[in-house]
């Protein structure tokens, strides 16, 4: 007993041991924070008696243990105690073990346990708070907000034995009640309504929805109610302000019911707080939602005429426009036979009009759903620049055959843009359609940038211009610009009023600048990211039927204007044919499209998605067109695993499928598909697309290739700029040294001594050397192209060239404080170029004494076989291993211009001239510190002889 105890007490847990028949306790310090107000009374006094209102759940376990000897452990253990007053619902971790006397025998109980109370309390708390918020998310209304937070709360009578919910009545006054829980609704303490006079009477409404915090201590003489964890009467209730927005009055007031079995401290309170916060959310939520219903309902009465109206007319003229359309094509298609040409030219005149008519129509469709409101727009990130690229390309036939010069400016911007892909189509056409309809001779620019968060298109055109009278009136529907100088005199005046809806539809705006006889500049300006737009319009599907015809309508318009202006460009025969992969399981349709598809271009059919897979990944097409259903790998299979793979990630896919619908098309497109084409289709049709893929495709690759020429002649540019910056650094630093020593040496003449104006002398002799070779190098650069030195080899003596050098130098390493060291054959010949070898060695001495700091220099030359090895040993800053490549190449240095100088072309060119003798050159580490240049040359090495040089 005595170790059980000094264990106990050295404890700073809660543990408490029984000891004998009386089960006499005794217990910790920490142990009688857990018992409350009983200690210290309980120290020494039976635990029946201290823990009776526990003890129908502690002795059977207590008794268990004594008479088996096996411990237990029962986390989160529910125990009622009263230690503070009143019945209170508590929680702890409890361990029993057997106590054993000096001879063996169980005589007591030892116990560990920890109090979980607040944890348990909190999961539990957690769990009403998070029912509430789920609750909220689906508010569709005042009336289902209410009966979602009353559900919520019921489900938690622990903790709100009983709530009232009462919401302000803003037409009559007073309170409405609008949820009740725990009680009887019928019951007088639950009034229906409450008048403002009488606010006060059953609770204190009045108080609580000034804002104040209300604790109710008498709930017993208002209602009788059983609650909490062991069903005791419920005293004490709270009643909290339902808070608004902004600075409003509070909504109502939540009457709540505290549970009898635990104290309202403060961490009840903060639970109060919370619940009350979760309720005023979704209400107000739900507030929110019933006024915008509300307000729609009251357009949508004043919209239904109109809206009728337009989808009447819609049906009206596209019924007559189908039953002109398909006839017209399936004869020009020569269905039919063959047609004579006059009948041909008057079906074309039939056809162009009916799709122009068909344009128009769908263009006051867009109003109509636009004015009330019901285009569902589908925003989704899309790369601006490329799309925008896109559009304006597929008019560069018709602007070039009119004369004109179309630049398309758009570099990638930092982000992609939230666009809804069918209006911007519409933008884009639009704008430039009407940028060509207007200019006559120069060029039209579509531009983007991305400025202050936001991105930009510009057209621009060299056009008529618009008269500063006419540009309030410009995006006004149906306005037209009068006595304007254009293409044609068509036009219906929506096609700009009609961009300003779709811009405002993205968020953005739109505007004009424009000089009469000069030109005109339309600017479109969206903002980035997704937060300006509707969240469920984000990916969202379309809910009506689409109006886009794509470029080919405009297009084709736009040729039109220009048929009389130029002759159509010739096709080369030539050129080489794109290259089309075609995937479809039914024999008879691949054959048809392959053979509608040869006529232009290389059609490579297989069976099926694997089999195309195969075949792109080993030899990637132009294009790729697949039909949607095939065994082994369907279309949308393939696509994936296309556009997964680098090389071919960003090739044209054309989806074919049997499914019909605008849902089966979004689909298609959805799944990342460039095109997406339904059967039964139009030969003109699947031509007309898949020439639109290609030719984008071509722009995209143009692009890119101009792109890289720029950048190689930028490169260039700021290469030469850095040379020439150098260079005039580097021959000034000689020059003025020689021409100060020559002065000098005039004016030390007569007065200094032959020693002093030896020395000017050789200084100006050095500078002479110095400048000599930079003049040499700088007609190296300009003279020679890397791997093509013509080369004059003849019989040389290298060792012999190797002194001479060393002798040349010594006056420079003496200046530095250096020594050179030359371990060399007496004589070691080979064919080489003399003078070029005499530049190689004139580097090497030159850089090994300028960065050697100093110390002494070695040059080490000796025959190998047949080669010959010449090591320039350096003990100075040394060149780190990450250099040892890039220094060989043009403008390069290892360390910075400012501390040694030096234009970085000496090992440039030297490392040319020992490739041109077809040698070799690397850098190594000299041990302790410095560099170590080794160079191998072949003694005699006929067969290079002299390559010519680069033209």
């Amino acid at each position: 007993m005595i170790a059980l105890v000094r264990t106990m007490l050295a404890s700073r847990y809660p543990m408490v041991l029984t000891w004998g028949p009386s089960f006499l306790q005794f217990y910790n310090d920490a142990y009688s924070k857990l018992i409350g107000d009983k200690h210290p009374a309980a120290l020494g006094l039976d635990i029946r008696i201290t823990m009776a209102e526990a003890w129908d759940t502690l002795g059977p376990m207590i008794h268990q243990v004594m008479k088996t000897g096996v411990a237990n452990w029962t986390p989160a253990l529910l125990l009622l105690l009263d230690r503070a007053g009143y019945r209170e619902e508590s929680y702890f971790s409890v361990s029993h073990s057997p106590a054993e006397d000096d001879t063996g025998d169980i005589v007591g109980m030892f116990a560990v346990c920890s109090e979980v109370t607040e944890q348990v309390l909190g999961e539990r708390r957690l769990r009403l708070l998070r029912d509430l918020a789920s609750s909220a998310a689906g508010t569709r209304g005042v009336e289902p907000g209410c009966r979602d937070v009353v559900t919520a709360i019921s489900g938690h009578p622990l903790d709100v034995p009983f709530a009232l919910l009462y919401l302000r009545d803003a037409e009559h006054g007073g309170f409405v009640r609008r949820g009740v829980v725990g009680l009887d609704e019928h019951a007088p303490v639950c009034p229906a309504r409450v008048d403002a006079d009488e606010a006060d009477r059953w609770w204190p409404l009045g108080r609580a929805a000034g804002g104040e915090t209300v604790i109710i201590e008498d709930v017993e003489r208002r209602v009788s109610l059983l609650g909490g964890r062991f069903q005791d009467p419920v005293r004490t209730a709270v009643a909290l302000p339902i808070a608004a927005s902004g600075q409003a009055a509070p909504l109502g007031v939540l009457v709540l019911g505290v549970s009898p079995n635990r104290a309202l401290d403060e961490s009840y309170r903060s639970f109060h707080e919370l619940l009350v916060g979760q309720v005023s959310v979704a209400l107000r939520n739900a507030l929110a939602h019933e006024e915008e219903r509300r307000r729609l309902e009251a357009l949508a009465e004043l919209d239904r005429a109109k809206t009728t109206f337009f989808s009447n007319i819609s049906h009206e003229f596209r019924t007559p426009l189908t039953l002109m359309l398909g006839p017209t094509q399936d004869l020009l298609s020569g269905r039919a036979g063959a047609l004579v040409p006059e009948v041909r030219s008057e079906l074309e005149v039939i056809h162009r009009n009916a799709e122009r008519l068909l344009r128009l129509v769908n263009s006051l469709l867009d109003f109509s759903r636009l004015g009330a409101r019901r285009r569902e727009a589908s925003f989704a990130p899309r790369d601006f620049s490329a799309l925008c690229t896109d559009l304006a390309g597929s008019f560069r036939s018709a602007v070039e055959r009119a004369g004109l010069a179309l630049h398309v400016d758009c570099p990638p911007l930092s982000q992609p843009v939230y666009l809804d892909e069918e209006a911007w189509e519409k933008v884009v056409l639009n704008l430039v359609s009407n940028a060509f309809k207007f200019t006559h001779a120069g060029t039209i620019t579509v531009r983007t940038r991305q400025r202050d968060g936001r991105a930009r298109l510009e057209v621009i055109d060299t056009g008529t211009g618009i008269p500063a009278s006419e540009l309030p009136r410009l995006f006004e529907r149906f306005h037209r610009v009068k006595d304007a100088r254009a293409r044609t005199h068509e036009g219906s005046g929506i096609g700009l009023a009609l961009v300003q809806e779709l811009v405002a539809l993205h968020g953005g705006h739109v505007s004009v600048e424009s000089t009469e006889g000069k030109g005109t500049t339309f600017t479109v300006e969206l903002p980035l990211g997704a937060g300006h737009l509707p969240a469920e319009q984000l990916e969202a599907t379309r809910g009506q039927s689409s109006t886009a015809t794509g470029a080919r309508a405009y297009v084709e318009e736009a040729l039109r204007w220009a048929e009389d202006e130029a002759p159509p460009p010739a096709r080369d025969s030539e050129l080489p044919r794109a290259r089309v992969l075609l995937a479809d399981d039914n024999a008879d349709m691949r054959d048809y499209i392959r053979r509608l598809l040869s006529a232009e271009f290389e059609v490579e059919a297989v069976a099926d998605g694997q089999a195309a897979l195969e075949s792109a990944l080993a030899r990637p097409p132009e294009l790729v067109l697949s039909d949607v259903m095939m065994p082994r790998l369907d279309g949308v299979g393939l696509l994936r695993a296309l556009r997964s793979a680098p090389h071919t990630r960003e090739l044209p896919i054309l989806l074919l499928s049997a499914r019909a619908g605008e849902e089966a098309t979004l689909e298609g497109l959805e799944s990342g598909a460039d095109d997406y084409l339904v059967k039964p289709f139009s030969a003109r049709e699947l031509l007309t697309r898949v020439r639109a893929h290609l030719d984008r495709l071509a722009m995209r690759r143009e692009v890119v290739r101009e792109r890289a020429r720029v950048e190689t002649l930028l490169e260039a540019v700021r290469a030469r700029d850095d040379f020439l910056t150098l260079a005039s650094h580097e021959l000034k630093t000689p020059l003025t040294a020689f021409q100060l020593q020559l002065g000098a040496i005039e004016r030390g003449m007569t007065k200094a001594s032959p020693h002093d104006i030896g020395e000017r002398l050789e200084t100006a002799r050095r500078s002479a050397r110095r400048l000599s070779l930079l003049v040499e190098t700088l007609l190296d650069v300009s003279n020679l192209t890397p791997g093509r030195i013509r080369l004059e080899r003849e019989p040389v003596d290298l060792s012999a060239l190797l002194q001479d050098e060393v002798a040349a130098h010594e006056d420079e390493a003496r200046r530095v404080g250096s020594n050179l060291l030359v371990h060399a054959a007496p004589s070691l010949g080979g064919r080489f170029d003399v003078q070029r070898m005499r530049q190689v060695l004139q580097h090497l001495l030159s850089n090994a004494l300028k960065f050697g700091r100093g110390q002494p220099v070695e040059l080490f030359l000796r025959e190998e076989g047949a080669q010959v090895t010449l090591a320039v040993v350096d003990h100075g800053i040394g060149i780190p291993e990450a250099d040892r490549d890039r220094i060989f190449e043009r403008f390069e240095r290892a360390v910075p211009v400012r501390n040694y100088g030096g234009l970085g072309l000496g090992l440039w060119v030297m490392r040319q001239v020992i490739e041109a003798h077809e040698g070799s050159i690397l850098i190594e580490e000299t041990p302790g510190g410095g560099a170590t240049f080794l160079i191998h040359l072949p003694r005699d090495a006929r067969g290079a002889g002299a390559r010519a040089p680069a033209n």
